[in-house]
C-alpha cells in the first residue's frame, strides 16, 4: 500500500473535490462520494500515512496524481 505523509484532512478533502469527488455529510471523519466510490476520511492532521495511501487507492488515483492535486 502507498503512503502520502504530511497530509492534512482539510487539504485531502480540497484535492479529492478537485478529482470530483463531493462531501455528503460530516462529522468525526468526512464522507465523500463521485456517484460510484464512497471514501471516508478521519479529520486528524496530519492524516495517518498508510489510510491516506489507502483512500487514495479507493478513490481510483495513483499517488501522482493526488500530489498533482493539492
Amino acid at each position: 500500500m502507498p503512503k502520502i505523509p504530511g497530509v492534512p484532512h482539510q487539504q485531502a478533502v480540497r484535492a479529492l473535490q478537485r478529482a470530483g469527488f463531493r462531501v455528503l455529510r460530516e462529522g468525526k471523519h468526512i464522507v465523500m462520494s463521485d456517484g460510484t466510490r464512497i471514501l471516508t476520511i478521519p479529520r486528524a492532521n496530519p492524516v495517518n500515512a498508510f489510510t491516506m495511501g489507502g483512500i487514495v487507492r479507493d478513490a481510483g488515483l495513483t499517488v501522482e496524481q493526488f500530489r498533482a492535486l493539492l
